[in-house]
């Protein structure tokens, strides 16, 4: 085998701070998943189904 190849082994990586692993993203409003309708008054009266 080439020892070249076995050396990359040898040695631990540099270690990685905890503060470069968190990544922080912007929020947003989540969307109105009944899309403004009324879903129990539309059940009622039959025009959407449930799931």
């Amino acid at each position: 085998m080439d020892e070249s190849r076995d050396n990359r082994f040898r040695t631990l990586p540099e270690p990685i701070r905890l503060e470069d692993t968190v990544v922080s993203v912007p929020s947003s409003t989540p969307d109105d998943p009944e899309a403004g309708r009324n879903v129990a008054q539309d059940q009622a009266v039959g025009v959407r189904e449930t799931t």
